[in-house]
């Protein structure tokens, strides 16, 4: 039994290094064909790219298993909503969907009159 323990440590070490050194490749040779040729910035090595990879999953990602925030905050969305009534519902998708929402200003009065240049 621990003779077989060791050999699915060592085969899922062998898949994370192989999975490693793809996306390191994928990401240099990405970076080196949109980089510089978009914003004027030098191109990569390879373990620059790991480290890019590395730091992004740091900054985005975290070490922790799971998908994203899960089951558990849509439940708690969906009790949320439930508990509602009808008018804070629809203040709650105005506020969300309407003019406004994502940082977008309000448009003035009479905008839609208005011809755009």
């Amino acid at each position: 039994m621990r003779r077989n323990w060791g050999v699915k440590v060592l085969k899922v070490a062998l898949l994370a290094m192989v999975l490693v050194a793809i996306l390191g490749f994928v990401v240099m040779s990405l970076w080196n064909w949109l980089m510089p040729a978009l914003f004027g910035w030098h191109g990569i090595t390879f373990w620059q790219a790991v480290g890019i990879l590395i730091l992004s999953k740091i900054l985005f990602g975290g070490f922790r298993g799971g998908r994203g925030p899960g089951p558990h905050w849509r439940r708690r969305m969906m009790e949320r909503w439930g508990q509602m009534t009808p008018e804070q519902r629809e203040e709650f998708r105005k506020g969300f969907c309407g003019p406004g929402a994502f940082g977008r200003p309000d448009p003035a009065p009479g905008a839609a009159d208005r011809p755009t240049p």
